[in-house]
């Protein structure tokens, strides 16, 4: 039985503000859809273990979204995300970073999990991510002392995206410009549009509207 990791954020607003985030949960339903679809386990840790915030909860017209928020066992392991720090990375195939501005605060910056993603994917693993999600990707160094990212092409979230949102002036730093920083190269479609990259075992999609193209990505990689 193949098993995914999904690391979440325990940071509860949009940057310094007061404004409720966490993680978003289209961006973490429709992936987690695709899995259940294809029998495939997953665990959601955290940094401090415990009940995680989840905005976007409440969208008309989201039946996926609506369905996995119903499911009794989703929500028990959302309200008792285990301890990154206790896991024992051997057990997955694959990581899962889901987005949400609030993985800007705490994931993008933390050593642990970027270790543990390190180990990971030089043990063959595959390292997914949607949104902001990717901004998880920035901590994880090889052993050869290189970034994950420095010879890949990904994808994240945009500068017209939060200019879009009207996050632009609240967000703790610039996705979009930081991956450009360390990635190899990074790739963009127009705003809001369905787009994905994947190089060698890292997926990594734009908005929300790719979280559905990355769980079947995710699924492609692990089945086939």
């Amino acid at each position: 039985m193949k098993k995914v990791l999904i690391p979440v954020t325990n940071h509860a607003t949009l940057g310094n503000t007061e404004q409720p985030n966490g993680t978003y949960a289209p961006e973490l339903t429709h992936v987690v859809a695709v899995l259940k679809a294809h029998q495939i386990e997953f665990d959601i840790v955290s940094l401090k273990g415990g009940k995680v915030p989840l905005y976007g909860t409440d969208i008309e017209d989201d039946q996926v979204n609506s369905d996995i928020l119903a499911d009794a066992a989703f929500i028990q392991k959302v309200d008792n995300t285990q301890l990154i720090n206790e896991v024992n990375i051997d057990e997955y195939d694959a990581i899962f970073y889901p987005g949400g501005f609030g993985l800007l605060s705490d994931l993008a910056t933390d050593k642990t999990m970027g270790a543990l993603a390190a180990k990971h994917y030089e043990s063959g693993g595959i390292i997914s991510a949607v949104c902001h999600g990717p901004a998880a990707l920035l901590p994880i160094t090889l052993g050869n002392g290189n970034a994950l990212i420095a010879d890949k092409k990904v994808t994240s979230f945009t500068r017209e995206e939060e200019i879009d949102f009207g996050t632009i002036n609240d967000i703790p730093f610039l996705l979009e410009e930081s991956l450009t920083r360390l990635a190899a190269q990074f790739n963009k479609v127009q705003p809001w549009q369905s787009f994905t990259v994947e190089d060698e075992r890292v997926i990594t999609g734009q908005n929300p509207a790719s979280a559905h193209a990355v769980g079947e990505l995710l699924v492609h990689r692990l089945t086939g």
